[in-house]
């Protein structure tokens, strides 16, 4: 039975890199939208290591990712029926546009419950594509399986409205097929293909890759 190619080898395609910033790196034990949107997410409890109860518990400086398996303490960890999506990432472009479109003040991106928010990344040319993120610590590749499709809980947690104007923008779920860590701050995005910062914040219809009106 031959084996999959090496991580040096999946890392060569990558040519391209991209300068991102990694602004929040949520690891959250809970799945806290759970039910319906109109009884409320499910309470943060007391965060360990005596910190405050809050978002900001699960808002982490780093994260470790584990091939196959996801993020190291979230929701998803180890979960076969998510391995798909046991990543997910989400431009900040993203929230700022749909604010704007929206009239109201900037969204805390926590809300939005994505693994990993970054600043300057185009998601949508890395679906069905592997690529990696480096912070740092060396790349941790990852494979974009689908887009990570913006739930009724938008417009309860962000704004009327959030739901529908993420559509096209809620971010990328990802397969971990690396191990690596994950850290705050600068990044670069490694991928086959160009991406532009600029188009970060665009909504893209999920089939067919052409924008949003």
């Amino acid at each position: 039975m031959s084996e999959g190619p090496s991580p040096g080898a999946a890392l060569e395609p990558l040519v391209h890199s991209t300068p991102v910033v990694v602004l929040h790196l949520l690891v959250s034990p809970v799945h806290r939208y759970f039910g319906r949107p109109k009884d409320g997410p499910l309470p943060f409890g007391p965060a360990s290591g005596g910190a405050p109860a809050g978002p900001a518990s699960e808002d982490r400086e780093s994260a470790d990712v584990v091939a196959g398996r996801g993020i190291v303490g979230d929701r998803f960890f180890g979960k076969a029926a998510h391995l798909d999506a046991a990543v997910t990432l989400l431009a900040v472009e993203a929230l700022e546009a749909v604010a704007s479109q929206l009239g109201v003040a900037p969204f805390d991106p926590l809300l939005a419950r994505r693994n990993a928010v970054l600043r300057g990344a185009e998601l949508e040319p890395l679906r069905g594509r592997t690529f990696a993120l480096d912070c740092g610590e060396g790349p941790v590749l990852l494979a974009g399986r689908r887009p990570a499709a913006p739930c009724a809980w938008m417009d309860r947690q962000l704004a009327p409205g959030a739901h529908a104007a993420l559509r096209g923008r809620g971010g990328l779920r990802c397969e971990p097929l690396g191990s690596g860590r994950l850290r705050r701050g600068s990044a670069l995005l490694l991928s086959d293909v160009p991406l532009d910062p600029a188009l970060a914040g665009r909504a893209v219809l999920p089939r067919g890759g052409r924008p949003l009106p």
